[in-house]
Formats: structure tokens, C-alpha cells, sequence
């Protein structure tokens, strides 16, 4: 197995990220530091990363959260900024994200064990639609909207297909529904600008079968393994080691001394 494979087996962070830190020159082999992920490791090999021992590989389990605004989605920000992970409950084993929301972006956010399976969640050849609630402030009409279902190129970053429309008109705001399957950096913050719309509140509201619901700010729930294995059809939940799992973990809040939970929503995808 590639060593950024099994980095990313281990639920340490996804493939990428592990190649990257192999291009760091963090990641050491037997203990010698690696210059290049194209390397194959045997299942006894001794990995590092920064010096601590490569982590356990974790049973394949998957969390739907809903990402409070002020977080950012990494595990550890050079700014010193919160991160979702650090207000997750304590006794969560450590997760990745399937892609990332930005700081003031709220609302649904999965995370897995899995740095495998978070990546191929991510993928636009995946297929799976995010859908979004938009907040802007200024006028758009459903025409210009319905032009970006062809796509659109800005400052010559080529878009894909975006679904929009629009749910109403409050004041100086209108609320929208937008839906995409690429999410490029800030993309819906940039298609808006584009249309000369300022956006001031987002919200992730469903991830392919997945959906935000009534999910309680900061709170966390699992989704059923056999949930998550029939969204992704039997050879993926086969490749994952999905399905073997039962239980349900309820919703719990961020953070301690917080006031007591909400019960969160009981549906982890919509059938």
C-alpha cells in the first residue's frame, strides 16, 4: 500500500494532506525521513509523523456535524483561529472532514474516520449535490440565475453546472437555494459577487443524501454504518469495511458547560 494510503487508513488526514506532509519531509519510514510519497509500505512498516507513532487504523465511521459560523476546518490553524475539531466531544476518536466549510460558512459538515473515504466523498466525479441557503444583500432575477446552469467562468476559473433560485425577498436581502457539485474555494461567495449579490449568511444544508435537518449548532451525530454503506452501493461498503457496525451515537454538544443538548435529528439521509 502507497504510504499516503495508509496515512490516510489510519484517519489521520486525507491523502493529499499526507502527501503533503510527506513533501514537508514530516513523515518517516523505518526511520528514515521519506522525500516523495511514491513509496510502498509493508503492513509491519514503522511510520511517523512528526516523530509520533502512525495511529491505529480505526473502524470505517462516518459523523453528520453542523459547523457553527467562527470555526475554521482544520485541526490545527497557524493563526491561532478555533477549529471544529477542538470543539468536538472528547471522546470522538479523531476524525477528518469531508471537505471544508470556511469560517464563516455554517451548517452541515461530515466527518469520518476514514481519510479514504473523506476523499472520495469530496471528489466532483462522485457526483453528490451540496446544497446551500444563501443569504445576500442586492437584487438578482430567476433569469439570471437559471444562466448558471451551463456553467460560468470568473477571473478564468471555469465553474460548473450551479443550481439557484430563489425563496424570497426580505428588505435589502434575498434568500436563496443553491446547488453544486464541484466546491471550488469560496465558490458560491465568488458566483454571488457575480451577480453583484454580497453574501452575509451561508449554510450547508445537505451533502449528497445527507442532510442538516434539525441537527442542533456545534452538535454531532452518527450516521448508521448500513446507512452510510447503502448510499455508497456494496463494492464501495465492501472496499470501506462498512456495515459491520451497529448503534447510533446521539447528538452532543461542542463543548463543555455549554447549556444541556437538544435532542438532534433522528435521519442521517434521506431514502
Amino acid at each position: 500500500m502507497r504510504v499516503a494510503k495508509r496515512i490516510a487508513h489510519a484517519g489521520l488526514c486525507s491523502r493529499r494532506e499526507a502527501e503533503r506532509l510527506i513533501a514537508e519531509g514530516r513523515v518517516a519510514v523505518n526511520g528514515r525521513v521519506l522525500e516523495s510519497a511514491a513509496l510502498d509500505v509493508m503492513p509491519d512498516a514503522r511510520i511517523t509523523v512528526d516523530g509520533k507513532p502512525l495511529p491505529e487504523p480505526q473502524p470505517t465511521r462516518a459523523w453528520r456535524h453542523h459547523k457553527p459560523r467562527g470555526r475554521v476546518t482544520t485541526h490545527r490553524d497557524p493563526e491561532g483561529r478555533p477549529t471544529v475539531f477542538e470543539a468536538l466531544p472528547e471522546d470522538m476518536p479523531r476524525v477528518v472532514s469531508v471537505g471544508r466549510l470556511d469560517m464563516n460558512t455554517e451548517g452541515l459538515l461530515l466527518l469520518t474516520t476514514n481519510g479514504e473515504l473523506a476523499r472520495h466523498l469530496e471528489l466532483p466525479a462522485t457526483g453528490w449535490l451540496r446544497r446551500y441557503r444563501v443569504r445576500a444583500r442586492g437584487k438578482v432575477d430567476q433569469a439570471a440565475l437559471d444562466k448558471l446552469k451551463d456553467g460560468v467562468t470568473i477571473e478564468g476559473v471555469r465553474y460548473g453546472a450551479i443550481e439557484a433560485r430563489i425563496d424570497k425577498v426580505q428588505g435589502a436581502n434575498i434568500w436563496l437555494t443553491v446547488g453544486l457539485r464541484e466546491g471550488k474555494n469560496r465558490e458560491i461567495r465568488r458566483l454571488m459577487e457575480h451577480l453583484g449579490l454580497s453574501v452575509n449568511r451561508l449554510i450547508r444544508v445537505s451533502f449528497g443524501p445527507f442532510m442538516l435537518g434539525d441537527l442542533p449548532v456545534g452538535a454531532v451525530e452518527e450516521i448508521k454504518p448500513r446507512v452510510l454503506a447503502d448510499q455508497l452501493g456494496p463494492e464501495l461498503a465492501r472496499q470501506f469495511a462498512l456495515g459491520g457496525r451497529t448503534g447510533h451515537a446521539k447528538a452532543k454538544p461542542p463543548e463543555r458547560g455549554k447549556p444541556p443538548r437538544r435532542k438532534a435529528a433522528a435521519r442521517g439521509a434521506r431514502r
